[in-house]
């Protein structure tokens, strides 16, 4: 398949690494379509803008399954985490627990994909999170800067979080770090779905791993801040193009990459 040429605005803005490995297209609300093709991820909106504080829902839950089966998000008002796993729309609420999204509802931010692994294997020992996540990177396709990952089986740990709806006028995410609700799911069996992207898609996406979690019973979970793997499954699917829609206000801007916002982003997404 050919690969779609990046926006010409987005381009002079989008780090030209990612450009050049992602095959970036980014297109306003009605320039994106469905698609069903392996090896791509459609992102709505941006993670800048998600910290800015945009948390008005513009694209429904029917409208993102035309898009991917697995993935990640939140839904309108930032209220709770979403997993989307064998197409499935899930929603963590503060506590972590999990109930079905209607397609009518909609989401600010969300990064899915038809999961189609080209990698996998299988993990026995246990292992600490930053060890887990030196393994995913061992595995993970040669030259792909970004990847989607599916991760099944049992763990000793799963440290999570989720958030509870905000109201308007909404709050940067930054200043609402506080009002986030931290758990601990031990000795669970459950489901791993995410991305990793690479450090100069910073602004678009979180750098690194981006992870939530549902247990088998699809009862708990949530963001993944850590986890303790103790025998499981690991798929990696190559993402080769990132189709982004921006939703009406939300732009490409110069402020991506930089130190403070890099610094918030670690202090929400780290191990805590």
């Amino acid at each position: 398949m050919a690969a779609p040429a990046a926006n010409p605005a987005a381009s002079d803005l989008v780090d030209e690494r990612l450009i050049h490995g992602l095959h970036v297209q980014a297109a306003r609300r009605a320039g994106v379509h469905a698609e069903h093709e392996p090896h791509v991820v459609f992102q709505t909106s941006t993670l800048d803008a998600l910290f800015d504080g945009d948390f008005e829902g513009d694209l429904s839950f029917a409208e993102l399954a035309q898009h991917g089966d697995l993935g990640l998000g939140t839904l309108d008002g930032l209220d709770g985490e979403m997993i989307a796993l064998d197409g499935r729309f899930l929603r963590a609420d503060p506590d972590g627990a999990i109930t079905e999204i209607p397609p009518t509802a909609k989401t600010p931010f969300a990064v899915v994909t038809f999961f189609s692994p080209v990698v996998a294997f299988r993990i026995e020992e246990p292992l600490e999170h930053e060890a887990f996540l030196a393994a995913l990177n061992r595995h993970a396709p040669p030259g792909s800067p970004s990847c989607a990952v599916r991760i099944d089986g049992a763990f000793e740990l799963v440290r999570a979080r989720s958030v509870p709806r905000q109201r308007p006028p909404y709050r940067s995410l930054a200043v609402l770090s506080d009002e986030q609700h931290v758990f601990e799911l031990r000795g669970v069996r459950g489901t791993i779905v995410g991305f990793r992207f690479a450090a100069y898609a910073q602004g678009l996406e979180v750098p690194g791993y981006h992870l939530h979690f549902v247990d088998a019973e699809r009862r708990r979970g949530g963001h993944v801040l850590a986890c303790r793997p103790a025998g499981v499954d690991v798929g990696i699917d190559r993402a080769s193009e990132l189709h982004l829609e921006l939703p009406p206000g939300i732009g490409l801007g110069p402020g991506q990459g930089s130190d403070a916002r890099r610094a918030e982003i670690e202090r929400l997404e780290g191990p805590g």
